[in-house]
């Protein structure tokens, strides 16, 4: 039944993939440069991340910049790798230990996985029919 209802739209679906992943992480990367990218940098060097201005000022460009990226469908991809590096290093750095959900008011990776998640299915899957690559460059890159 789904399959007559949905089946040809299955191509529209990394839509609000891209919406929804693309808003947290813009939000997340604006977040960093209002809350003031020095307290960034010193939770990254709390946390022994190297050269932590630099990678302060590196994560909040690329959630900013790449969420909008993906909002708007422009190069998806490899925003997309980009985002999912991000992801990886923030579990394994600072959320693996909390565990899925988090313990004693720490939080956990839930929210890291399913970014993560949603950021390997963009890179596997591109934008999708409605996205700036295709309507610029008229294919996806």
């Amino acid at each position: 039944m789904f399959e007559r209802i949905f089946g040809g739209f299955g191509h529209w679906g990394t839509i609000p993939l891209r919406l929804a992943v693309g808003i947290i992480f813009a939000a997340h990367g604006w977040q960093k440069f209002a809350g003031g990218l020095d307290r960034v940098a010193g939770f990254f060097s709390n946390i022994g991340i190297p050269l932590p201005e630099v990678s302060a000022f590196v994560v909040a460009f690329v959630e900013l910049i790449g969420g909008i990226g993906l909002i708007v469908g422009v190069f998806t991809r490899y925003w997309a790798l980009l985002l999912s590096i991000i992801m990886i290093v923030a579990i394994f750095t600072v959320k693996l230990q909390a565990g899925l959900l988090g313990t004693q008011g720490r939080p956990g990776y839930e929210l890291d996985l399913a970014l993560l998640a949603g950021c390997l299915a963009l890179l596997l899957t591109g934008p999708g029919p409605v996205s700036l690559e295709r309507a610029i460059f008229n294919k996806e890159l």
